[in-house]
């Protein structure tokens, strides 16, 4: 499925993390899914919330330079060669990963990922029978 994931540029310093999610604590957003990554000034917080629209607009309220983006939100059984299979039809269709992020638990795997292609990609994964 198609969801809208938020991106948030943070200046990399102690607190700064903290000072995020107390701002969607204080909306009562919950965050269901997160990635952090750093560079040497700054970290990049990708993340799936309970209402995207009301996180953003408060978050640049709050002087967070935030974006919305879409991604796809994939749950797949957890066994070997599954996500294989996925890569395998879209690169064979010129779809790129751009990235992805996700776990895995009691059997299923839950991914969060973001191709250069989205609606050929979700068109891909609905033949193929992947929600």
């Amino acid at each position: 499925m198609i969801i809208k994931q938020l991106t948030v540029f943070l200046q990399n310093q102690p607190g700064r993390l903290e000072d995020l999610t107390q701002t969607l604590s204080d909306l009562h957003v919950n965050i269901s899914a997160l990635s952090l990554a750093e560079a040497e000034d700054y970290g990049i917080v990708r993340m799936v919330v309970s209402d995207p629209e009301k996180a953003e607009e408060q978050l640049k309220a709050a002087n967070f330079s935030v974006k919305t983006t879409e991604v796809i939100g994939i749950e797949m059984p957890d066994v070997p060669g599954t996500l294989h299979d996925i890569l395998k039809l879209w690169s064979s269709s010129g779809i790129n990963v751009v990235y992805m992020y996700g776990y895995s638990d009691s059997g299923v795997a839950r991914l969060i990922i973001k191709v250069n292609e989205l609606k050929k990609a979700m068109t891909l994964l609905e033949k193929d029978g992947i929600k």
